[in-house]
């Protein structure tokens, strides 16, 4: 654990330069909410003008502070910050805040302020600039002018909240205050000068007073310590739950500009996420709901789920819901359904189906509380969302009491649907250890997200591959042709067709009698990749046929494409297999592998999975073999592999080595490779292998 960002979360003495005694200032907010909220250390304000805040002394500048400040907070402007930021790195400040904007976010000028603010502060860390700074609840110090802290209480709880963006910091902190869901601490970035999402999550992942980190996300700007802070916390038990803007391109562009930084593709980080085990929170109100429930420590280890109803519309949308997104609602089995039986006193109630319809619960705790007895101790469930009516409304004490004097008794999950419009009854509840959620759909993302957390595995094994090939291989650079691309492929263990180059129709003939069979001839050439469009591409050939379609491949190139062809390939025809593509994709997230199904249709259905290369910063590793399992079984077309209707089961072990060698060739080409495609790659049926029937290389 970093020894400055324990400081500066838990700082016993702060500064706060330019503090101002009007509290309807932003300047005067700091001061002001430190004593508000039980700040137990020393406050030290800094400001010329002023020779008291309250019963506070006020020091002129930062070299007559009495002491050296654990933290400081900056409210300077843009164009001084950079100097009390230096003054206070002489003076040995562990950590300083800075709130100003007017840095990257705005152009050349504010960049250069930047670098100047960096320079200022060498090896003193920096918290933002254009941040609202940190919230520590768990230690009652608030170090930031958010009005969200008017607030007079906040729960405290498990959950760690850091966002790159100022303002969600307080939207974050006020929703679940009045929701009751309790945080830990919240922390802006912002900028991110020098501190950044990755230190932070390091540092939540041994903090004992967080047990789930929640994410606000605009741009990752160094994925492999992101990589290693989530697997350090995914190894703690600590899930990370993130949200990240700009899936769509105008959100992108808005994040760009606010940020100042580059956002990789938003399938890249579908990808990134799902390696280090982070769930995506797949709107707003998931990075609050998601985490509530992750809060409780339950563990949900399977799919069905009892639904506990005393209104049944709302039941019904609860039960739709979850089934939409897989989950299973079956009715009681035959001693939970007796079980249930044995609390009916009357003809109210329908307890042997799912959802359970208990009529009077609201009015009737006993039978609330029998009910909920019943169904955790099934073994036909995994977890229970109660349905919380109207009736509720006259006892909410009785109702959260009920519910609250059973969890003791299972570990399994237990959410809560207020199906009236009561937050103060879903606050209630999420208080006493069952988090409540005002809609259906909420519901099914916090189970999503637990079940989640309950089937990762963690990393898999990430092997580094050495330099020795690379140094064998003598590449050109540039746009290779097919055969040039589909030899490097061959070196690193991708089978590619059999293949000959030829230049006139007479050798073509001699390589189609060689070859056998039917052959495909293709133009050769490193300056057009897509020859099928140029009519640069003839299957079915035969050694009678492939002289004359030389010659008028010959004519229909030089008509589309202004180019004639001198150089052809003869290549053994593949069939009976299914079309794959495998590709490799680049951009500030790192270097991904590619599978999808092949041809056309890969664009038309979008049928494709990534799978990011580990990186430790320095160089890349290679993909395992499980993760290129995986990566076939998650296509939409994975049945057929799998032998879908009949068909033979395609040798999907040879898929996964070829998968493996993929990766292992842009590992060891690193930069060197721009673009790298195979496509189709043919799966033939179980024990014939895999073949590479086309292939494009790009190399810097």
């Amino acid at each position: 654990m970093s020894e400055a960002i324990a400081k500066l979360l838990s700082p016993r003495s702060v500064a706060v330069i330019g503090a101002s005694a009007d509290l309807k200032k932003t300047t005067g907010r700091p001061v002001a909410y430190l004593q508000k909220h039980g700040f137990a250390g020393r406050i030290l304000p800094v400001n010329p003008r002023v020779e008291r805040i309250g019963d506070l002394a006020c020091y002129p500048d930062v070299a007559s502070l009495p002491e050296v400040p654990d933290v400081a907070v900056v409210l300077l402007g843009a164009e001084r910050a950079h100097q009390a930021v230096r003054e206070l790195a002489a003076l040995g400040c562990a950590a300083a805040i800075v709130l100003a904007s007017g840095y990257t976010e705005t152009g050349e000028d504010g960049a250069h302020r930047q670098r100047q603010l960096i320079e200022a502060a060498g090896s003193m860390r920096l918290l933002g600039p254009n941040t609202i700074g940190l919230v520590n609840l768990t230690d009652r110090i608030v170090l930031s002018p958010s009005g969200a802290l008017e607030m007079d209480e906040f729960p405290v709880g498990g959950i760690g909240v850091v966002s790159q963006s100022g303002g969600i910091l307080g939207s974050l902190l006020s929703r679940a205050a009045a929701r009751g869901i309790g945080l830990s601490k919240l922390i802006s970035t912002s900028n991110e000068v020098d501190l950044e999402l990755a230190d932070f999550i390091d540092h939540l992942a041994d903090d004992p007073a967080t047990k789930v980190i929640a994410l606000y996300v605009e741009t990752v700007r160094h994925p492999a310590r992101f990589r290693a802070a989530c697997l350090k916390a995914a190894r703690a038990g600590k899930p990370v739950v993130a949200f990240k803007i700009g899936r769509s391109e105008a959100g992108a562009k808005a994040a760009v500009s606010h940020t100042g930084a580059m956002a990789g593709a938003d399938r890249m980080y579908d990808a990134l996420f799902r390696q280090v085990g982070v769930i995506r929170a797949q709107s707003f109100a998931d990075l609050l709901d998601v985490p509530a429930a992750l809060a409780t420590g339950r563990r949900l280890r399977g799919r069905r789920i009892a639904i506990l109803t005393s209104t049944g519309g709302a039941g019904t949308l609860v039960s739709d819901d979850l089934g939409v997104a897989g989950f299973d609602t079956p009715a009681p089995d035959q001693a939970t359904a007796d079980a249930l039986r044995a609390l009916q006193t009357g003809s109210e109630a329908v307890l042997d189906r799912n959802p359970i319809d208990v009529t009077l619960a609201g009015l009737r705790p006993d039978l609330l509380r029998g009910a909920i007895h019943a169904l955790l101790a099934s073994p036909s469930y995994d977890a229970l969302v109660i349905i919380v009516g109207s009736s509720s409304l006259a006892m909410p004490e009785l109702l959260a009491g009920a519910i609250q004097d059973c969890l003791p008794h299972s570990d399994k999950p237990v959410l809560a649907y207020v199906s009236p419009h009561a937050p103060e009854i879903g606050a209630l509840l999420t208080q006493r250890g069952v988090p409540a959620f005002a809609a259906a759909e909420s519901c099914t993302a916090a189970l999503a997200g637990m079940l989640h957390v309950n089937g990762f595995q963690g990393a898999p094994s990430e092997p580094v591959v050495g330099k020795d090939t690379l140094q064998e291989l003598d590449l050109p650079v540039g746009c290779l042709d097919e055969a040039q691309a589909k030899a490097v492929f061959r070196r690193f263990g991708v089978p590619c067709a059999a293949e000959r180059v030829v230049r006139t129709a007479e050798e073509a003939e001699a390589a189609a009698r060689e070859l056998g069979g039917r052959v495909v001839l293709k133009i050769l050439s490193s300056r057009i990749t897509h020859k099928s469009d140029v009519g640069g591409v003839a299957v079915g050939l035969t050694a009678q046929t492939i002289g004359a379609r030389l010659g008028a491949m010959v004519a229909d190139v030089q008509a589309r494409a202004g180019v004639r062809p001198d150089r052809f390939l003869v290549q053994q025809m593949v069939a009976g297999g299914t079309e794959l593509i495998l590709g490799l994709h680049k951009d500030a997230l790192g270097t991904a592998v590619m599978l999808g199904m092949g041809g056309v249709a890969a664009e038309l259905f979008q049928d494709t999975t990534l799978r990011l290369l580990p990186d430790d910063g320095t160089q890349l590793g290679v993909l395992s073999r499980s993760e290129a399992l995986d990566m076939a079984r998650e296509l939409k077309t994975w049945p057929l592999l799998d032998g879908f209707r009949g068909r033979p089961k395609a040798d999907v072990d040879a898929l996964a080595d070829a998968i493996v060698a993929f990766s292992a060739m842009a590992a060891e080409l690193g930069d060197r490779v721009i673009e790298a495609e195979i496509n189709p790659v043919f799966v033939l049926p179980q024990g014939q292998g895999v073949c590479a029937a086309d292939g494009v290389l790009v190399l810097a």
